[in-house]
């Protein structure tokens, strides 16, 4: 597991999300597994499943595109059937890879939304920084990256980033 996955997990499971990791679908009648999902999220109130993909890897884009179509249509054939059988396959599903980088003009991948890290790492860092000080709206430990981010961008009792004189050169 890496640190993204480990960032995603706990966002979606903080924003009220059930999460599901590293969940292997589509068993082969001669033993083993179809494919691995990183990351199934359900929002039980909003009933909304959100299937993501993190990735670190630095392969083609071509390549990256036969791997994300693989895994992005087993989610399709197999959220339902075997993750979430209770849920009615008619349940929205949004599918997201979230890569290294992408180009400006090319929003989706697979099926799938396209985003890159520091997107996602922006719009993480947005919701923890509304929650404000520690003080008054700690994190819970349960999350211990976004509860580092909440010190570093928020602060316990204030942002002493903020505080600090200007150096000169």
């Amino acid at each position: 597991m890496s640190h993204l996955e480990d960032l995603v997990h706990e966002f979606y499971e903080w924003q009220g999300y059930i999460v599901r990791r590293n969940i292997r679908v589509g068993r082969l009648t001669h033993g083993g597994w179809t494919m691995e999902l990183d990351i199934i999220a359900f929002h039980p109130h909003e009933k909304r499943v959100v299937h993501l993909e993190p990735s670190l890897d630095s392969d083609s884009w071509a390549v990256q595109e036969r791997m994300f179509k693989k895994k992005f249509d087993a989610g399709r054939m197999c959220i339902f059937a075997d993750v979430l059988p209770w849920l009615d396959p008619a349940t929205p599903l949004e599918q997201i890879a979230i890569l290294v980088s992408h180009p400006r003009r090319r929003a989706a991948m697979a099926g799938g939304r396209l985003i890159s890290v520091d997107e996602f790492v922006r719009d993480v860092r947005k919701k923890v920084r509304a929650e404000g000080k520690a003080e008054s709206r700690a994190i819970s430990e349960r999350y211990p990256l976004l509860r580092m981010m909440q010190l570093t961008h928020s602060g316990y009792h204030r942002a002493l980033w903020r505080a600090e004189p200007r150096r000169r050169a």
